[in-house]
């Protein structure tokens, strides 16, 4: 388990979920679980106890769907601890995921001889060519599991947002300087609430209020989607490309716990240690705000022309969210603190790739899309 595994599940009243969702005490839920994950030794077997406590049907789900039948000064306390029991119990089924595959590999391995000496086959069937997964797919599949190993849970939200979680909710008031920083697509449409226009979202950090007004803490979460800029494209810029959101909110959390995540984050991802600093930055939602960088892989720190004689690599925005944002979420700042991160997928692959123009990833060019 890692070392990030939270604390141990407390039992909650037994009248937690009345009528509709059977009771259940949450120690006994996370023993059972636990108990029959340990004993899974196929993959077969563990596909069907996945789906029995995590699936769409599972138990924990059932008691996680049972949250709004409970009375509203009880929602709260519910969704807590039952988050916290899905984190760790996610954890502890990617974890022996890992395992089974590995053992399975080996026995495969032992059983099964390969000559890797033998020519491959062509990407084709007859005349038509099969088609490829979109690199920026590969790369999120990619992100997505080494954070879900980490104990992140994967969150999705609108792209068409309103005002009020695209720029107030997240500390960015309608006066505010920071609004001329990002060129935001305005949608005619009128919004239904108090919450302002419809925009199409710049960036996936609304779904940090979202999340937090949904789950409260503690949380861990990474949020990939697509954002949206009214700007003028170049090699460099684009008016619609992805981002990937990470908020971490939990007692006692310091830039020392960001530090060592985005580290062991990096170096899974590119297969060899990585170094990582940080930099003073300005994000209306975190404060302090701090810009990170990666040791250049190229030059191992040395200085090249891609780095630009420095040894670092610029990669993203981030820093120990702002007590506006919490509040917003419902979240008391005074208990919880936390911290959040963004960086882009298509710069991400421009790096490791070696691509110079992020208009190819939208360009539909296949010359371009079946080199990975």
């Amino acid at each position: 388990m890692s070392s990030i595994t939270h604390e141990l599940i407390t039992s909650l009243p037994a009248n937690l979920f009345p009528d509709k969702i059977p009771l259940v005490n949450l120690n006994e839920l996370k023993k059972s679980a636990l108990a029959e994950l340990e004993k899974a030794s196929t993959l077969k077997t563990f596909a069907e106890l996945e789906i029995k406590y995590l699936g769409r049907s599972g138990l924990l789900t059932q008691q996680l769907r049972g949250i709004k039948d409970l009375p509203e000064n009880e929602r709260k306390q519910a969704g807590q601890s039952l988050n916290k029991l899905k984190i760790e119990l996610e954890e502890a089924f990617a974890h022996k995921r890992d395992n089974l595959e590995k053992a399975d590999l080996e026995s495969a391995l032992k059983k099964e001889f390969f000559d890797i000496t033998l020519p491959g086959t062509k990407n084709e069937i007859g005349n038509k060519h099969l088609g490829t997964i979109h690199i920026l797919a590969q790369i999120q599949e990619e992100v997505e599991k080494i954070f879900e190993r980490m104990g992140f849970m994967i969150v999705d939200g609108p792209e068409v947002e309103s005002e009020y979680y695209n720029f107030e909710g997240l500390n960015i008031p309608k006066d505010h300087p920071a609004r001329d920083m990002q060129d935001t697509f305005f949608v005619t449409e009128k919004h239904d609430n108090h919450h302002g226009r419809l925009v199409l979202r710049t960036h996936t950090s609304p779904n940090q209020v979202r999340a937090l007004e949904k789950y409260g803490a503690p949380i861990r979460m990474i949020v990939p989607g697509r954002v949206f800029r009214n700007e003028a494209t170049d090699a460099r810029h684009e008016h619609t490309f992805h981002q990937v959101e990470g908020l971490l909110i939990d007692k006692n959390i310091s830039i020392a716990t960001l530090k060592g995540i985005m580290k062991e984050f990096l170096s899974r991802l590119f297969g060899k240690e990585v170094e990582v600093r940080f930099r003073p930055g300005y994000f209306p939602f975190v404060e302090p705000g701090l810009e990170l960088d990666f040791s250049c892989l190229l030059c191992n720190g040395k200085g090249c022309r891609v780095c630009k004689h420095t040894g670092w690599v610029e990669f993203m925005g981030s820093g120990m969210t702002h007590e506006h944002v919490l509040k917003a979420g419902g979240v008391d700042p005074k208990i919880y603190q936390g911290w959040a991160f963004g960086f882009g997928l298509e710069r991400l692959a421009m790096m490791r790739y070696g691509i110079n123009d992020i208009r190819l990833f939208n360009s539909g060019d296949l010359r371009f899309i079946k080199q990975f």
